[in-house]
């Protein structure tokens, strides 16, 4: 997807927007949902610390539409060259997520998020060679600025055969320290990849974002993985899973 693509999208978002804005108050189905959308520069990207740009920058945006009984739907897109850079004969730059769930209350103070998440990389590839498409199961719950969550794939995982039944686990925290609109971000995972000789792994990372309002906002994070370089190692021959600082920018509209 290009930059231009998304810039468009994101402008038909802002469009969409102030349509809705400007619609009747008596229109009460239009004020049950709410789009939103989001554009992101990062100086690459890294999913469960794992790099998807050989150390480049990337550029990712997606939409969310959510109801205001909980019910939800989005799509989030990145430029990637993971694939092409595990095997030259791939041609597929683009990820592309598709997603639907519901978020609501156990209690008051436990949040709940339940989902499916579909990964989908649109591309070219050698006969024989196994789909990175995956789908994934999801549950989390909340307390405070921590949230716990369970995925678990439903298909092969991102390509490696006979991977049906992986799962993640994450647990996350956002603390806003009160200074200067700075929040901490902490975050530990752990990746079981069945059917993998030491394709298992742990990840976790440690950064700060600073909200600058209007929906801008910038963070700077590091990152790290005890993944074994025999498993993830590029042909290019970089260690996908080292350490990492990584420095984005986003905007929410």
């Amino acid at each position: 997807m290009s930059r231009n693509t998304l810039a468009a999208l994101a402008l038909l978002t802002l469009t969409c927007t102030a349509n809705a804005n400007d619609a009747p108050a008596a229109t009460d189905a239009t004020s049950d949902y709410t789009l939103t959308a989001n554009v992101t520069l990062a100086s690459q990207y890294r999913y469960r610390g794992l790099m998807q740009t050989n150390n480049k920058p990337a550029i990712q945006g997606g939409f969310d539409l959510a109801h205001a009984s909980g019910f939800y739907l989005g799509n989030w897109n990145s430029s990637i060259s993971w694939l092409g850079d595990s095997n030259s004969r791939v041609s597929a730059p683009v990820e592309m997520d598709f997603y639907g769930g519901y978020k609501g209350n156990l209690a008051d103070g436990l949040p709940v998020d339940l989902g499916v998440l579909q990964y989908y990389y649109p591309g070219d590839y050698p006969s024989g060679y196994t789909s990175p498409d995956t789908t994934e199961l999801y549950a989390g719950i909340g307390y405070g600025p921590v949230m716990f969550k369970y995925s678990i794939a439903m298909t092969n995982l991102f390509g490696f055969a006979d991977s049906k039944y992986s799962q993640y686990f994450d647990l996350s925290g956002n603390f806003d320290t009160g200074v200067w609109g700075l929040t901490v971000n902490a975050h530990i995972g752990r990746q079981l990849v069945r059917n993998v000789n030491n394709g298992s792994y742990t990840d976790w990372k440690l950064g700060l974002t600073k909200d600058f309002g209007q929906g801008l906002s910038v963070s700077l994070a590091y990152l790290d993985t005890n993944a074994d370089r025999a498993v993830y190692t590029n042909t290019h021959g970089r260690d996908m899973g080292r350490a990492t600082g990584l420095l984005s920018l986003t905007k929410t509209f």
